[in-house]
C-alpha cells in the first residue's frame, strides 16, 4: 500500500494534481485556500482582491508593524469594497473549486486552520472523503482525522476580515474531536501534537500552539504515524515518540513533494 500526504497547499492547485501520482490513495492536511501569499502579492484572496502593492504593505506591516497598525491598515482594505463579504466568498469558492477539482486520487482530507471547511461538502467529489474527529480504514490500517488548530486560551479572534475567520477550535472542541480516536495506526491532523521541536518555526521565530491531547494520544495509543503540518519551517520535522514516528508531511505549497507511506 502506497499513500502519499501532502499539508499547507494555500493554493498551489497545480502541484496538487500531481501529488497522487503513483498513489493508492491521497491523504490532505489542510490550509488548501492561499489567503495570503507573502512570495507572490499578486496571487492569494488578498492579491486577488486588493493588488499586490496593497498586499505588499500588509506584508511588511505583519513583519514590521504593530498588531495594531496591521489591524487598522487591514480594516482600510475591507472598508474599500462595497461587499466585502460577498467579494472574499467568491474569491474562496474560485479556489476551492480549483483544488478540490485536482484531487484525482481517491483521497481523504481534513481541514486546516486557513480553510473554511462548512464549504467542503459542496466542493468535494465523489472520490474525496472529508474527514474530522473521525477513523476510517485505509488499506487495513486505521486513520483517524482531527481538522482546525487549537485556539490559544483566552484569546479572541479578532474579526478583522468581514466573513471568513481561520477554523480556530477551542481547547474543549479540539480535544473532543481527538477524544474520537481511538485504535488508531495513523494519526492525521493539521495541528502538530505539542513537543517543542516540532511546534518551533525557525523562520518566523516562534513557537506555534501544539495539541496536548495529541501528545496523549501518541503516548497512550502509539500509532505507527503521527502526520500533521501547520508549522512551515519546523525546528525538526520529526520525531520518534516511543514506536510512534512523527512527521511534518512539510509545506507543500513551496516544496510540492508528498510524504509517502508505505506498508
Amino acid at each position: 500500500m502506497r499513500v502519499h500526504v501532502v499539508s499547507d497547499v494555500h493554493g498551489n492547485a497545480e502541484a496538487l494534481a500531481r501529488a497522487g501520482d503513483g498513489a493508492d490513495a491521497l491523504v490532505v492536511l489542510g490550509d488548501l485556500l492561499d489567503f495570503v501569499d507573502y512570495h507572490e502579492h499578486d496571487k492569494g484572496i488578498l492579491g486577488t482582491l486588493f493588488g499586490p502593492e496593497k498586499v505588499s504593505t500588509f506584508a511588511r506591516l505583519r513583519r514590521e508593524g504593530t498588531r495594531e497598525e496591521t489591524v487598522a491598515f487591514s480594516r482600510t482594505l475591507w472598508a474599500s469594497l462595497d461587499d466585502p463579504g460577498a467579494a472574499v466568498e467568491e474569491a474562496i469558492r474560485e479556489q476551492y473549486a480549483e483544488l478540490f477539482a485536482a484531487m484525482t486520487a481517491p483521497t481523504y482530507a481534513t481541514p486546516g486552520n486557513v480553510d473554511s471547511p462548512h464549504l467542503w461538502s459542496e466542493f468535494a467529489g465523489d472520490g474525496v472523503t472529508i474527514l474530522d474527529g473521525e477513523v476510517v480504514d485505509i488499506g487495513g490500517l486505521r486513520f483517524g482525522f482531527v481538522g482546525g488548530v487549537v485556539l490559544p486560551e483566552g484569546v479572541t479572534p479578532r474579526r478583522t476580515n468581514p466573513v471568513w475567520r481561520p477554523y480556530l477550535r477551542t481547547r474543549e472542541e479540539f480535544d473532543a474531536a481527538v477524544g474520537k480516536l481511538s485504535g488508531v495506526q495513523v494519526l492525521c491532523t493539521h495541528a502538530p501534537p505539542a513537543y517543542p521541536e516540532l511546534t518551533y518555526d525557525v523562520v518566523a521565530r516562534r513557537h506555534e500552539l501544539g495539541s496536548l491531547a495529541l501528545t496523549g494520544l501518541i503516548e497512550e495509543q502509539q500509532p505507527r504515524w503521527a502526520l500533521f503540518g501547520h508549522v512551515h519551517q519546523p525546528l525538526s520535522p520529526r520525531l520518534r515518540v516511543g514506536r510512534t514516528e512523527c512527521r511534518n508531511a512539510g509545506h507543500f505549497k513551496v516544496t510540492e513533494r508528498p510524504y509517502v507511506l508505505r506498508w
